[in-house]
């Protein structure tokens, strides 16, 4: 029934019906399969943003390694900057750090700046420079991490000094470190970082972008960030799996974002990876709709595309399920070609393969298997995006892909078959670590094939909490 047939007491009734079974879903059903998966840490007071603890050893092997590349010369980190809630619309926290200063130092702080120096021929030496604490500013912004020897021991860097100093500080550097010097020369969004930069870089004729090698040690997954990426992909599968269970038909797609939003959070989640992608009906063969607004009909197959991120690391994991509990023939058809394909392409997944080679692999699959599913034409027609992207501290992260998979890279592998003039659109994501031997689906949790997904949907109470259908 449209809203706008409603009378007004009709109309109020409705909509508190809809209001208190929406509060049932979020708080009562969702809650009950995330309750497998447990708290993993304790947040240390003196650190700013989730308090979790900087794990120095993991955080140290990369800046050596980075240093051992690099052989010689200076590095320049700039942390992220905080952002201005009177100036911009916040939708999360006002401060997420950098990726490549987390990556090397773990810590949340805003407006730092790490500073490494390897030498040739004596010991290489790394500085961690913060901004002094303010106990005025602390009153409104929460407890911040100042140099000094607590900062020193929880970030696990012995040199910490003020901010104001990292002029001098490079001018020391300079006299005793040869070399050239690197440090991001895209992507520091603060107007002061970029100044300083774009300054380095006219006065020296060897300021080289270090984002290319960290970007190739980020793609190799560390056991450190593995730690963090299987938490963000447990809970995400848990949010999976509180969607299936909780939508009804007549729900508007917001209220399963909103199930699948508390989940994350009730689980510890830190923020949402990207924005949530809910498509129903024809908005399931829109590949990025994150609009999330339309009223879910019986017969609509929903794409849910979500990721939650945890510890600066996010997962990435797309399922499509039937609105009101049960694939008709042409929609299961059609998600078995699709299951059939990511398979495919999730048993070729080893060392020394590529994602272009993953790519041709699951595109033959589909074309040779289709038959009359799609028309006169192939339904690889109709998959119309790459199958693979890594994963990592961005959805997106940064890697090479003409470079082989080895053990430790996570990427995605995810078909799809989109049909507008059928509105009907599936996608199914799944997040795989290479292995030595192979690989390792970490998203395994998440149903996957239309029994899975039935029989979970049958599980639960398909009629709401009144005993009504929505």
């Amino acid at each position: 029934m449209k809203f706008g047939a409603l009378d007004g007491g009709t109309s109020r009734r409705y909509h508190s019906n809809m209001i208190r079974r929406s509060l049932w879903l979020m708080f009562v059903a969702a809650p009950l399969g995330a309750q497998q998966v447990p708290a993993t840490y304790e947040p240390v007071p003196a650190l700013p943003g989730a308090g979790r603890p900087v794990d120095v050893a993991a955080t140290a092997a990369r800046r050596t390694r980075l240093l051992e590349r690099l052989g010689e010369g200076l590095v320049l980190i700039p942390a992220a900057t905080q952002r201005n809630l009177e100036v911009e619309v916040l939708q999360d926290s006002d401060f997420r750090q950098d990726n490549y200063f987390f990556y090397l130092t773990g810590a949340e702080t805003p407006d730092a700046w790490l500073v490494l120096a390897a030498h040739r021929d004596a010991d290489d030496e790394v500085f961690l420079l913060l901004p002094p604490r303010n106990p005025q500013a602390e009153r409104w912004t929460g407890r911040k991490l100042g140099p000094g020897k607590t900062a020193a021991r929880l970030t696990g860097i012995d040199v910490t000094l003020e901010v104001g100093s990292l002029d001098s500080l490079l001018q020391q550097l300079s006299v005793r470190t040869s070399g050239p010097w690197h440090t991001l020369l895209a992507g520091a969004g603060a107007p002061g970082q970029l100044k300083r930069i774009v300054q380095w870089t006219s006065e020296r004729e060897s300021m080289l972008n270090v984002a290319p090698v960290l970007d190739s040690m980020r793609v190799v997954k560390d056991s450190a960030e593995l730690v963090r990426l299987r938490r963000a992909i447990e809970i995400t599968v848990e949010a999976h799996k509180a969607a299936m269970g909780a939508v009804r038909v007549g729900m508007h797609e917001y209220q399963l974002e909103a199930v699948i939003e508390y989940t994350f959070r009730n689980l510890g989640a830190d923020r949402l990876g990207f924005p949530s992608i809910v498509g129903s009906g024809p908005n399931s063969t829109t590949l990025h709709y994150d609009v999330n607004r339309r009223r879910m009909e019986s017969g609509d197959l929903v794409v849910a595309d979500i990721g939650a991120e945890y510890g600066q690391y996010t997962a990435d994991v797309t399922r499509t399920f039937p609105v009101d509990g049960r694939f008709t023939q042409r929609q299961k058809a059609i998600y078995d070609l699709v299951l059939a394909t990511q398979q495919a392409a999730i048993d070729a997944v080893r060392p020394g393969v590529t994602v272009g080679e993953l790519n041709r692999i699951a595109r033959t699959y589909m074309r040779e298997h289709s038959g009359a599913l799609c028309g006169s034409r192939t339904c690889d027609e109709y998959f119309i995006h790459r199958l693979s992207h890594w994963l990592g501290m961005r959805v997106h992260d940064v890697g090479d892909y003409s470079m082989a998979l080895e053990p430790g890279m996570v990427l995605t592998v995810e078909p799809g078959i989109y049909l507008p003039d059928e509105a009907i659109g599936v996608r199914i994501e799944d997040d795989v670590l290479v292995t030595a031997d192979g690989h390792e689906v970490l998203s395994a949790g998440a149903p996957r094939t239309t029994h899975e997904i039935e029989a979970l949907m049958r599980g639960s109470d398909r009629a709401g909490a009144s005993g009504e259908r929505l």
